[in-house]
């Protein structure tokens, strides 16, 4: 069973590089265009959740009805550029279901999350990178010594109780699970898969 996930992570992580790699090289793509943003956007999930998403586009509009439950939107907080994200990876897309549209409304309104239960929260395009302490931290020579992670691929636990997460550890340097934000009420458990280090490799275990 355990082999078996690993297995779909892998396959989904070597599918999200190959679409990021499309999408960056693709420089003369409209990005602001539903069609790259729905491509960009659900990629950020295995393709058997992402194909079937809701997708929201950079101008809160609907870009694509989906079937499953589950939403594909940029999750980058800091403004669009005018001609849009300039890849998957800046876009920093995650899929969630509704549960985690809660987490996210909150977290973007600086309000606790208000959820009926834990949930889980996909990138595979990773993120441009944060302090791993202080939400809200978006620009390296502002964080604390040590505590800057630009992700890669990685999959999220998102707690209805940020409590329950108290015993993990905030090290992002070995590769296993590590809790993100700890102690605030946007704790969540960040779980590394393949490929996670590429943005940042002086971080990944030696």
């Amino acid at each position: 069973m355990i082999n078996k996930a690993v297995l779909v992570l892998t396959l989904a992580c070597s599918a999200s590089f190959a679409i990021a790699g499309h999408h960056e090289k693709g420089e003369k793509a409209d990005h602001n265009s539903a069609a790259w943003q729905i491509k960009a956007y659900s990629s950020a999930a295995p393709d058997f959740l992402g194909d079937f998403a809701t997708v929201i586009g950079s101008d809160g509009s609907v870009l694509r009805e989906g079937t499953n439950g589950w939403i594909c939107q940029s999750a980058n907080p800091r403004p669009v550029p005018a001609t849009g994200w300039s890849s998957a990876h800046h876009a920093m897309p995650a899929c969630h279901d509704g549960e985690g549209m809660k987490w996210m409304m909150g977290y973007m309104a600086g309000k606790a999350p208000d959820m009926e239960r834990d949930t889980f929260m996909w990138m595979l395009h990773g993120d441009m990178g944060e302090d791993n302490t202080k939400a809200g931290v978006l620009n390296e020579a502002d964080a604390d010594p040590g505590q800057w992670i630009e992700s890669g691929p990685h999959l999220m636990l998102m707690p209805k109780d940020p409590a329950t997460l108290a015993n993990y550890p905030t090290d992002f340097t070995t590769g296993g699970p590590y809790v993100m934000f700890p102690g605030t009420p946007y704790a969540h458990l960040m779980i590394p898969v393949p490929g996670y280090y590429q943005y940042q490799p002086e971080s990944a275990p030696k």
